[in-house]
């Protein structure tokens, strides 16, 4: 263990990354960097500062990554109306190969030769983690104690805080909810506690970001928001930055008891696991984003882009952002969303998120031609038998031939 001189660890300040510090430093000798990212996770971040300096760390990285977070990876995910197994929207997914970036220039910054995280040998992100580190530097080490160490619970890891004289506040530890919580600006989740019974309804006072959809408002909120290129880039005609439009979205939809999911999914690692995930804005960024391409996109891209779609959510669920078939599908999905321009006006009801308006000036709908009063000839109907008999014949030479269907 002696080659490892310097490690960047990927820090919260909490329990779990308190103890990995110590653990680093008495069981591999070496200097510990931590690096704090707030992306938006509505916790200070700045606290975990006096914690690593507690513990003798001498560089201490808390950076501020909510617009990258944004713009650079929320908003590319959403041109591709992302969705995992029909209802995840990926938000500690997509999370992770952002930290994975920021570690690894820290450690070319700092010299280090290794990394470490606080991810379990039983989830997705120790995948995520590991897999952006190496696709950006292939001969940097990983340290995941998780997988290392005999520290198997709660109680084990706050033992370990007194024997070592690690600074945790123990009395509000003793209070810590009963979920192992993950949270960024696109949403928050839930696992742990009675969740990991399937049939066991969530709590409600287990959300945090959202009211029910019984207590919603009964009266309905519209809001307006304006696309560019497949992004959201005002909310009712008001100009905002990627962080802040996805902050402004939360609080609104989180208010119409918006973006509630109970689901139970199917992890890379092989296993089940259910989670509660609240992701108002991203609900509201995802009903936006295929009303205005409804009227936007040529047919065969759209539905091109659906065929795509579950692929490009896999690869982002595994941890294959950093990979070369996501960085292709990427180049042909931001290659379709140029004309994705224009105004969608939606309807938020009692967890409903319903479009009530779309226009654009790169529009493809031709009112002139859908319309059912006369059309003036724009369209003729007699060509519609042409159509269908030739799209008909090869079921009917079958036919001919005497093939039977059922």
């Amino acid at each position: 263990m002696s080659d490892v001189k310097k490690v960047v660890l990927a820090y919260s300040g909490g329990l779990d990354t308190s103890v990995i510090v110590r653990w680093l430093q008495d069981n591999y000798g070496c200097e510990v960097v931590t690096f704090t990212a707030d992306i938006g996770q509505g916790e200070e971040v700045e606290p975990a500062r006096a914690k690593a300096k507690a513990m003798g760390v001498k560089e201490i990285y808390i950076d501020d990554l909510r617009e990258e977070f944004v713009r650079d990876f929320v908003y590319p995910m959403f041109r591709a109306n992302t969705v995992y197994e029909g209802e995840y929207l990926l938000g500690t997914s997509i999370a992770r190969p952002l930290i994975a970036k920021r570690l690894i220039e820290i450690a070319n910054e700092t010299g280090a030769e290794a990394i470490s995280h606080g991810a379990t040998g039983k989830g997705n992100d120790q995948v995520r983690f590991e897999l952006g580190a190496y696709a950006l530097k292939p001969g940097i080490k990983v340290i995941a104690p998780w997988r290392e160490w005999d520290l198997t619970s709660r109680e084990t890891l706050m033992a370990y805080c007194k024997e070592r004289d690690i600074p945790v506040d123990f009395s509000s530890a003793k209070k810590k909810s009963p979920y192992s919580m993950d949270a960024n600006l696109l949403h928050i989740s839930y696992e742990g506690g009675i969740l990991e019974d399937p049939w066991a309804e969530a709590e409600e006072d287990m959300w945090r970001w959202s009211v029910s959809p019984e207590a919603a408002p009964d009266t309905p909120t519209y809001i307006e928001l304006e696309f560019e290129r497949g992004d959201i880039i005002a909310i009712d005609g008001e100009r905002l930055s990627p962080a802040t439009v996805l902050e402004r979205l939360n609080k609104i939809g989180g208010a119409n008891g918006i973006g509630r999911l109970d689901l139970v999914e199917n992890r890379y690692v092989g296993m089940k696991s259910r989670g509660c995930y609240e992701t108002p804005g991203g609900s509201i960024m995802l009903k936006a984003h295929r009303a205005i391409e409804s009227i936007t996109l040529d047919r065969e891209v759209a539905h091109l882009k659906d065929d795509l779609m579950p692929r490009y959510a896999e690869m982002i669920y595994n941890g294959y952002w950093w990979s070369p078939e996501r960085q292709m599908l990427q180049t042909a999905i931001d290659q379709s969303q140029l004309n994705v321009n224009g105004k969608v006006r939606l309807k938020l009801y009692k967890g409903n998120v319903i479009p009530a308006g779309r226009q654009s000036a790169d529009s493809l709908f031709d009112e002139s031609i859908a319309t059912f009063e006369d059309d003036a000839g724009a369209y003729n109907q007699k060509d519609a038998e042409g159509f269908i008999k030739l799209n008909a014949l090869r079921m009917r030479i079958a036919a001919n031939k005497g093939r039977k269907l059922f």
